[in-house]
């Protein structure tokens, strides 16, 4: 493995089943989202291409031999390719949590995952986004086909599953599509739940962790940079994260509203099930802020449960026999089990105490069908209930709603991705412009040297000084010219087109050799970083 060849680090002593239990507590679960927007014909795989020819390359006098050797060998026709951004991963969309947790990586060995991957010959940058429901690894590589290959070879060494076993699993996606994939992912576009808000500082936290940390570098950098303005623009310009998209959270949301003050800090919480929607209806619960409740239940077993995935909630458990003297102590109470018959009738209803004034009356939502609350339960002053059929059209016009707010994102993220790859492409001339500089400066100081032993030795300090601020003088306009033309940072309305042209008429007129110098400065890089 490359990375090990190269002196870097021991590989990532890869989470055990309790680091990666722990994980998974750490991180919201959504059962009930979107199908994906953009087609998944994209994520088409890879060939990959044959041995690696900078694998033998070391370090020191040997380095200048390499590099000729790089550009006689075969590996010159991807010396002339341009660097590619590419996304490797697996998600909850791809692959079964029994195989996204093997390749999880904690948070705290993030910045030793980017050494090891930009340790492998052909990754120039990379960065990890790795979450319950997803894994991915964004890179951008000196020669597309042989980075993929080195990298899904680094995921299986680390993780034990087999290459035949994540090609079934992972997806893959180029350029352009990479950067789509991540816009829609800080978007929220690409979550179980549409328009969720977790991911976004996900990625916020990619670019906190990633910051100073070698290999995440101008491009994977900018990327990410770039995706968190689409995620905090797509959710204010289309409000996509509010709202409910599932029974249990329209029930939840519902009955913030009907609360005289739109919080749960001050309601007496009663959740009876805790069976899959009474688990959905905790969660969304917790999510708008409920810190205590009660949940009565046939046995504590899912209970127990539900309070290790969220320890910081104070979650009572009470036997089905204590229901009713639990909901003499409630304000909300959530109905959602699978009993057959009501469990509560009117006459129970009116025996419980009243609430408190500023409430004013017993909330019930029941989402259970059958129902669990009697309907005539709401011909009482003292209660009010919502069933199941209460939130269908809220839920209906909701999800339709999110769906036009996710047409609406996807523009959003098209203007953004055209930003973005006309930035990437501007970063094309920086090595022109570099060169450029460098060619113009031998250039002068040998005139100056001429002219300094033209004039003999008895010139003075003073009119050294005059005739190299005279020489720096005359360069520095002559470029400025050619340097305006060269440059994309938005000062000029410029085309990039024009620009790209502008780049490859001074490279041919001055015979730069832009590919190969920057494929030098690429190894020599490596060499460097790997030699630390």
């Amino acid at each position: 493995m490359a990375a090990a060849a190269s002196g870097f680090a021991a590989p990532l002593p890869w989470p055990n089943n309790a680091e990666r239990t722990t994980a998974a507590k750490s991180c919201s679960h959504f059962q009930i989202g979107p199908s994906r927007i953009r087609a998944p014909a994209l994520k088409t795989r890879c060939e990959v291409a044959s041995q690696n020819p900078l694998q033998a390359v070391t370090i020191g006098s040997r380095s200048s031999s390499a590099l000729e050797l790089l550009k006689t060998s075969s590996a010159d026709r991807y010396t002339k390719e341009k660097s590619s951004i590419a996304v490797i991963g697996l998600n909850v969309h791809t692959a079964p949590v029994e195989i996204r947790e093997k390749l999880a990586i904690p948070e705290a060995q993030w910045s030793q995952a980017i050494g090891e991957l930009c340790a492998l010959n052909h990754i120039e940058e990379a960065a990890v986004l790795s979450t319950c429901n997803r894994m991915e690894i964004y890179v951008v590589a000196l020669s597309q086909n042989r980075g993929v290959k080195e990298v899904i070879e680094w995921m299986s060494k680390l993780s034990g599953v087999p290459v035949s076993e994540l090609s079934k699993h992972r997806f893959l996606l180029f350029n352009k599509d990479a950067t789509q994939h991540l816009f829609e992912v800080a978007a929220g576009l690409d979550s179980l739940v549409l328009g969720e808000g977790q991911i976004l500082a996900q990625v916020k936290h990619v670019v906190k962790v990633g910051q100073g940390v070698p290999g995440f570098d101008r491009k994977i950098s900018g990327l990410f940079k770039h995706a968190i303005t689409v995620g905090k623009r797509v959710r204010t310009e289309t409000k996509i994260a509010s709202g409910s998209v599932s029974v249990s959270s329209a029930a939840v949301e519902l009955a913030l509203m009907k609360l005289p003050e739109p919080s749960y800090a001050m309601a007496r919480v009663l959740v009876i099930g805790a069976g899959k929607m009474g688990k959905l209806v905790i969660k969304h619960l917790v999510a708008k802020g409920c810190r205590d409740m009660v949940v009565v239940n046939r046995s504590e077993e899912r209970v127990a449960a539900i309070r290790e995935e969220f320890k910081d909630v104070e979650i009572i458990y009470k036997p089905l026999s204590d229901m009713q003297a639990s909901a003499s102590e409630a304000d909300v109470i959530f109905t959602c089990t699978a009993s057959e018959t009501s469990l509560f009738l009117k006459e129970h209803v009116q025996m419980l105490p009243s609430v408190s004034p500023e409430l004013g009356k017993r909330l019930f939502v029941d989402i259970s069908v059958p129902r669990n609350v009697a309907p005539c339960v709401s011909d009482l002053a003292t209660a009010s209930v919502y069933n199941v059929d209460d939130l269908k059209e809220v839920v209906a016009a909701n999800k339709e709603d999110r769906l036009q707010k996710a047409m609406e994102a996807l523009t959003i993220i098209t203007d953004e991705l055209n930003k973005f790859e006309a930035w990437k492409d501007s970063l094309e001339t920086v090595p022109t412009i570099k060169k450029f500089r460098a060619y113009a400066e031998r250039i002068r100081a040998s005139e100056v040297d001429k002219c300094l032993s033209k004039m003999g030795g008895d010139i003075s300090k003073k009119q050294q000084k005059a005739i190299y601020d005279l020489s720096m003088g005359i360069v520095n306009k002559l470029l400025h010219g050619p340097m305006q033309h060269l440059r994309c940072d938005g000062s000029e309305n410029r085309p990039l087109t024009e620009i790209l042209e502008n780049m490859n008429a001074i490279n041919r007129m001055f015979d730069l050799e832009t590919d190969i110098s920057m494929l030098e400065e690429k190894i020599r890089a490596k060499m460097e970083r790997s030699q630390k």
